[in-house]
């Protein structure tokens, strides 16, 4: 059986092109292009991160299924070896054709091998639930803790309206599998109920919490599996988990790689160096022509530099969205005035590549005023 510390995949440091939206969910992206920075573009700039959010806990939600079934088969073949070598725990063979699933949790690097197995892994779940006869001695501990987590999700919000990121980005999702006081790598079959009665009265009932909207058909399809089937197996959640993916593919993702594949810098920053840039090319404009009307001497034109270097710098990076010399740097700014490291190694290369245009762009730019303004000849008035 594999270690159940087993690690994260690991990003691609040889990707010589920019990630999917899958790579991103899978953790397989450095930053700019990571799952953090993903997760704080939906929540500031697309103002859509509770459709990330329900992707996410379903996701969870999986894993928990997935640590369940396991450590089912491993009370299995420890307690009960001669029931196993005979055959005759119908648990015990059920999970013998289910297949291997020892695989870390979260997405698989295939989604059809994703698919096939969480197809299998919700078939076992649902023939567990009719039996009603899942392993007693996983069903009695950490009950207690899955009766809080139904309501867990009604105390995230934060002061100020916004959602701090998931704490769980960054650790390995082996370390936190469930929302209830259950102990580390025990997984009872309440946990599991708990978790998906969550997503529903979190996400997709009318008038939750954190509404999403999805089509009626699946939301009615997922209210009658839940309360009345009495399923909480994670293929419940498929169609609306693969209707969120699409949307956030189609609508949020292609921007987010404009900005953090293409760009360093985010809306407030934006908007602060156009307001700078404007203001400097103003008093640039005024004290050139002041010094052309009032004849002054070249020595102190000079002093034109100054503003229009800013003004020129500040524009050129407002218009793409990118200031040259901190890109240069390795630097990316994920919310107003704070700052990563650039890791990912293709989006370095192409964002070294554009800051050098935009420098070299605002160094043509800005010369050509300085000139024109410092020689042009003065003619007092």
């Amino acid at each position: 059986m594999a270690d159940m510390n087993t690690p994260s995949p690991h990003p691609d440091l040889n990707r010589n092109r920019l990630p999917t939206l899958f790579e991103v969910l899978s953790r397989l992206t450095l930053a700019p292009v990571d799952l953090f920075s993903f997760y704080i573009y939906m929540r500031d700039q697309q103002r859509s991160v509770d459709y990330l959010d329900f992707w996410l806990d379903v996701s969870q939600h999986m894993s928990l299924c997935r640590h369940y079934v396991r450590e089912l088969r491993r009370s299995v073949l420890i307690e009960t070896p001669e029931l196993e070598k005979a055959g005759s725990k119908r648990s015990s063979q059920i999970l013998d054709h289910f297949g291997d699933v020892n695989d870390p949790a979260g997405p698989s690097a295939n989604l059809n091998d994703e698919r096939i197995k969480d197809q299998h892994l919700s078939a076992f779940l649902r023939q567990d639930n009719g039996n009603g006869n899942g392993n007693e001695n996983l069903s009695t501990h950490g009950s207690l803790g899955s009766q809080q987590s139904g309501v867990r999700g009604s105390n995230e919000r934060h002061l100020n309206g916004e959602r701090p990121p998931r704490a769980s980005f960054m650790s390995n999702p082996l370390d936190n599998t469930t929302d209830s006081n259950s102990p580390a790598h025990t997984v009872a079959r309440p946990d599991i109920r708990a978790s998906a009665e969550k997503i529903l009265y979190t996400f997709l009932l009318p008038g939750s919490e954190r509404e999403i909207i999805l089509p009626q058909s699946i939301l009615h399809d997922i209210t009658v599996a839940i309360e009345e089937e009495g399923r909480d197996d994670p293929e419940v959640f498929d169609a609306a988990k693969d209707y969120t993916f699409q949307a956030m593919e189609r609508d949020a993702f292609p921007g987010f790689l404009r900005s953090k594949a293409l760009g360093n810098l985010v809306p407030p920053s934006l908007f602060l160096r156009l307001c700078l840039g404007l203001t400097a090319m103003f008093g640039g404009f005024w004290a050139a022509f002041a010094c052309i009307f009032l004849d002054r001497p070249k020595h102190i034109r000079c002093w034109l530099i100054l503003p229009f270097t800013i003004g020129v710098y500040s524009l050129a990076s407002h218009q793409y969205s990118i200031d040259p010399v901190l890109a240069l740097c390795g630097l990316s700014e994920y919310t107003f005035m704070n700052w990563a490291r650039i890791r990912e190694p293709y989006v370095r290369r192409l964002l070294n590549k554009r800051a050098s245009m935009v420098l070299f762009c605002t160094v043509l730019i800005g010369v050509a005023l300085i000139v024109l303004f410092i020689f042009v000849p003065g003619r007092r008035l």
